[in-house]
């Protein structure tokens, strides 16, 4: 194998495959990337064995045609290394693979393309289709309250669901939970649910360039596969039920606040210095138009602000995690935020004003 490709063409594609790659792997060409040429075309791809990303960029020539792997990482520090405007030609024969730009060459350990696993594919369910943006608005939106190795597995990861002509996904680490919907063009009386595991949402967002051009989602029994540009992703898929989060939205809360979003975020980010490092827990005492944090820690240190809010309802004094008030008001895009509120020992649900899309649930704490 032998091909001649720029620089500029290959360090992109190569830095977003190679972030697929683990450092520690059980099985040694797991540590590698694909490399085939043919035709005046180069694929890239990186696995784990869970999550896969193929890349498929023009080369300048092609005199060889053939496949490889190379250390990810190796490979990627080279290519950061070079000249802007380098020109890289790379050579394989045997057990060596040899890279060359201008005067620089190196010499790179190679596994054979054959040892390189596939992620199986499984019967298609559904495909639709709908912008980049609108998709990494729904990641964005959600991804915060992915839990991090739960023992309960299914939390790590999020629910992507096909419902009422809508796109909705949702996260949850049993504490916090978060909702947003898109609507897409698909049958609404469709219903479809899967669990995608956190590194591949983490690695599909780091796909998404935003803009209305088109994302295709391919979602099967086993894996969801997203068609980006010159890029083809594919996951596994958790297999799991995902609670009914229907269950844990508020939806007879007597009580409403209205604040401004930034107020309210240096309030809470004021008060939270002097926090139990640990709980991270701030009281809310609101009456009469009046919303009063405060927060105190074992060193018997204490914080109290008070600042006016739109309220209406009976007086209530609540206990929260600060960080995740901090994480949902650090999301929101609205000048003003509602909080919707039952009593001392209910959730929140917490909404931009003038947003209908995304919803928050914090759970309260006891204080």
């Amino acid at each position: 194998m032998r091909f001649v490709i720029s620089r500029e063409a290959l360090i992109k594609p190569l830095q977003l495959v190679a972030g697929v790659v683990e450092r520690r792997q059980t099985m040694p060409v797991l540590s590698n990337v694909l490399l085939v040429a043919d035709q005046g075309q180069l694929s890239l791809t990186g696995t784990d064995l869970e999550v896969e990303l193929v890349a498929r960029i023009p080369v300048a020539e092609v005199v060889e045609p053939g496949a490889v792997t190379l250390p990810a990482r190796k490979l990627m520090d080279i290519c950061k290394s070079l000249a802007d405007d380098a020109r890289i030609e790379i050579e394989c024969d045997g057990a060596k693979a040899s890279l060359r730009s201008g005067r620089s060459r190196f010499s790179l350990s190679t596994l054979p393309a054959a040892d390189f696993p596939n992620v199986e594919d499984s019967p298609e369910a559904l495909t639709l289709s709908l912008p980049q943006s609108s998709l990494r608005h729904l990641i964005e939106r959600t991804g915060f309250s992915m839990a991090q190795q739960d023992v309960r597995y299914y939390l790590n990861g999020m629910l992507l669901e096909v419902k009422d002509g809508l796109l909705r996904a949702v996260s949850t680490d049993g504490h916090r939970l978060a909702t947003c919907s898109a609507a897409v063009d698909v049958d609404s009386t469709l219903f479809h649910q899967i669990i995608v595991p956190r590194k591949g949402i983490l690695e599909l967002a780091r796909l998404l360039q935003g803009g209305d051009t088109p994302v295709q989602l391919v979602i099967g029994a086993n894996h969801i596969r997203a068609v980006v540009g010159d890029f083809t992703f594919t996951s596994k898929l958790v297999d799991g039920k995902f609670p009914d989060y229907n269950r844990v939205i508020p939806r007879n809360s007597d009580k409403t606040l209205l604040g401004d979003r930034l107020e309210l975020r240096q309030v809470f980010t004021r008060i939270a210095i002097l926090s139990n490092e640990k709980y991270r827990g701030v009281r809310l005492n609101i009456n009469d138009g009046l919303l009063q944090v405060s927060a105190n820690n074992p060193e018997q240190e204490e914080a109290e602000e008070s600042l006016s809010v739109d309220f209406e309802g009976q007086s209530i004094e609540i206990g929260f995690n600060v960080n995740y008030l901090l994480d949902v008001l650090s999301i929101l895009n609205t000048d003003v935020v509602r909080f919707n509120l039952s009593d001392s020992n209910s959730s929140a649900l917490i909404q931009g004003f003038d947003e209908t899309d995304a919803m928050y649930v914090v759970m309260p704490m006891r204080m």
